[in-house]
């Protein structure tokens, strides 16, 4: 296996699936913009989404990948036996959350958007649209399950191309709602609970090969899958982290008018770099790393280890320094049009810009706690996560008032890069992980190959600034020429470094 070639089919159709995502964002910028239903659509969505991520893109896998392993080391037999079980009991639990949040959706609204309560029009499009929304979550949970059997074989590409399904239908749902004049939040919000019916039935289709699901009616719980179920929530909360500060940052954003609107944007324009940075690695890179540490091959593991974190930074520096210096080119260029404004850019790119410093520290949270699940250790990254949260919560809290709704993508950055020190010392510590001279080096070409990027960057901004603003028609092209000409120059320049070599990442 190649850490590189796997990342790189994981991330075309993760990439693929984001510019898909982006095609639906702008459409509902153009049609919503910041306006109250995108607010209620957005905290609607923002749940059950966050849900999606937090299962869907290698959080469940964090707990679910080591375990299936070590049950197909057992046997063809054990290994079914125990994905049964782990199903079943995933369809019962996921069932009954579904339920109670639809019976008491009025009190989840109030806790996730308590900044509604005294717009009764804004609350109740909230309640009505997250009852609409809410049963993708039971879908699009199951279908985690079948990722994680396809990963546990090392085959990525059905479950990284699983997204696009979801954002067709979204980007159908906003053409049908133009064209027939129906209420696009609506419309949209029946489009995810469809869109997550289709993606399991895509993955089901897709994981026959090597699991067919055989249910029998069992209340008695093995060891095996109680094990699996203890350590199910702690890797939840510990390699979902990133979604759980958003969450956060949606309650709290709900106070300032259209502020929850301004995250959403931002959050959906750095995901696309924190999908190849981080998730795309990590989810790549665990299931290998699983089945090294059983083998007892540690030094081979401090290889892959060294390598994780070598090419999630490849990928994560460039990104975090082009979010910084173009965030405004950047969210004109995708999101300025129609009802999204000249002011809806501009505090949109602000949030953006902050999110940025953060990339790296985003991106490496995913490797990092991987270090940890492979070893079934969800412990401790559990412990991280929660410190991460407070702090994330107290910086918001402390200086929402003063700063408003930006203190948000600032609190969650400067967490999550406490939170990886933390890491890093506790894996020094318990001698998990040691940096090896090859990454040290390597991660210095890195840096000297962004810095030549970054010069190219601020020149062509300059250069072609008369193109890129607001009332420019065509202004994405030019972005988007641009952002090709840097991203080339800077992966020749790490090519001819010696970064970028196919040989480097292979862990066989």
């Amino acid at each position: 296996m190649n850490l590189l070639s796997s990342t790189y089919i994981f991330s075309f159709f993760t990439l693929l699936s984001r510019v898909l995502g982006y095609l639906r964002d702008v459409l509902i910028a153009i049609f919503l913009g910041a306006s109250i239903y995108a607010d209620a659509f957005f905290v609607a969505f923002r749940l059950p989404n966050t849900f999606r991520r937090l299962f869907a893109e290698g959080t469940f896998n964090a707990a679910f990948v080591p375990n299936y392993i070590s049950a197909k080391n057992a046997g063809k037999r054990t290994a079914n036996k125990f994905a049964d079980e782990v199903l079943r009991f995933l369809i019962l639990i996921l069932f009954l959350i579904v339920l109670i949040v639809e019976i008491f959706t009025p009190i989840l609204v109030n806790i996730i958007a308590p900044g509604f309560v005294d717009d009764n029009i804004k609350f109740n499009l909230a309640i009505e649209f997250t009852r609409i929304t809410f049963p993708f979550l039971l879908f699009v949970s199951i279908s985690s399950f079948f990722s994680g059997i396809l990963n546990s074989n090392n085959k990525f590409a059905a479950a990284a191309a699983t997204p696009i399904i979801l954002n067709l239908i979204l980007i159908v749902s906003l053409l049908i709602s133009y064209f027939y004049k129906l209420e696009f939040a609506r419309q949209l919000s029946y489009g995810v609970t469809l869109a997550g019916i289709l993606q399991l039935l895509f993955l089901i289709y897709f994981t026959k090969k090597y699991y067919k699901p055989s249910f029998e009616f069992k209340l008695k719980v093995s060891s095996k899958v109680k094990y699996f179920f203890k350590k199910l929530l702690p890797s939840i909360l510990s390699s979902g982290v990133t979604q759980i500060n958003i969450l956060i940052g949606t309650i709290i954003a709900s106070f300032e008018a259209s502020a929850v609107s301004y995250l959403y944007y931002a959050d959906r324009i750095y995901q696309i770099n924190l999908a190849l940075a981080g998730i795309a690695v990590g989810t790549v890179s665990l299931p290998v790393m699983s089945k090294v540490f059983k083998q007892k091959k540690f030094s081979k593991l401090l290889n892959i280890q060294n390598r994780s974190l070598e090419l999630s930074l490849l990928l994560a520096i460039p990104a975090s320094i082009g979010l910084i210096l173009a965030s405004e080119e950047i969210v004109s260029a995708l999101l300025g049009y129609g009802s999204f404004d000249a002011q809806n850019v501009k505090m949109t790119a602000k949030a953006l810009k902050y999110f940025g410093y953060g990339i790296p520290a985003f991106a490496l949270i995913k490797i990092l706690s991987n270090f940890f699940f492979a070893r079934n250790n969800t412990k401790i990254p559990f412990y991280i996560s929660i410190i991460i949260v407070f702090l994330n919560i107290v910086i918001s809290v402390v200086f929402f008032k003063k700063i408003g709704f930006i203190i948000i993508p600032i609190a969650t950055s400067i967490s999550t890069w406490i939170g990886i020190v933390i890491y890093f010392y506790l894996l020094n510590r318990k001698k998990f992980f040691s940096f090896d001279q090859k990454l040290y080096y390597n991660v210095l070409k890195m840096i000297i190959s962004t810095v030549l990027m970054s010069i190219t960057l601020i020149f062509l901004l300059n250069y072609y600034t008369e193109f890129l603003v607001y009332n420019y028609t065509f202004k994405s092209i030019y972005l988007l020429l641009i952002v090709i000409f840097v991203a080339v120059i800077y992966l020749i320049s790490c090519y001819f470094g010696g970064v970028l070599k196919i040989r480097n990442y292979k862990t066989n």
